[in-house]
């Protein structure tokens, strides 16, 4: 997800027991004031599965909110948001990069964006042999094109895999096919 579309996220659009998320809107800075907004595209609404460890992660998450709550009290703001300050406000995007930055510099991480995360998972889903459109659809890009574009570093390393795979296929043929009785 884009950090908007995660600091937008309502726990409404979480089904943990289904393992889904729905993304439909935004968290946005214009003109230094805080906004709702629709995704970045129409293909960014989208309904995303969720790993085992993910769903566990905001379970967990989930319940330290739900104790945040009770602590608050009164000054608890009801916006149903996943990620949101100890009283239940929208935290701000530049603040929440900003916090992002100086979590990994504590952690001895190199200089990594919170976008860059982002980045990070296409890349590995690539490699790992996901299908393009089902890593476009995820990521939520308006077209296959703009995902492959993005990411064209990892295509030398598919390429050479795509190499291999289908000289094996035909190896395998070639074998077969000595191994068939003439007729």
């Amino acid at each position: 997800m884009r950090r908007g579309e995660a600091l937008g996220l309502h726990w409404a659009n979480v089904d943990l027991d289904a393992a889904r998320v729905v993304v439909n809107r935004s968290l946005t800075v214009v003109n230094d004031e805080m906004i709702w907004a629709s995704p970045k595209t129409s293909r960014s609404r989208r309904s995303l599965s969720l790993d085992a460890d993910t769903a566990a992660v905001l379970r967990a998450h989930r319940r330290r909110q739900l104790e945040e709550r009770l602590n608050a009290g009164e000054l608890w703001q009801d916006n149903d948001l996943v990620f949101c300050n100890e009283t239940g406000q929208a935290l701000h995007p530049d603040r929440f990069s900003r916090g992002f930055t100086a979590a990994t510099r504590r952690a001895g991480v190199r200089r990594v964006r919170l976008h860059d995360l982002r980045h990070t998972w296409a890349t590995l889903a690539l490699q790992a042999g996901i299908h393009p459109k089902v890593v476009s659809e995820r990521l939520g890009h308006a077209t296959t094109g703009i995902t492959l574009d993005i990411y064209s570093h990892v295509q030398p390393e598919l390429d050479a895999h795509a190499a291999t795979a289908v000289a094996e296929l035909f190896g395998e043929k070639a074998k077969g096919a000595k191994r068939a009785p003439h007729r």
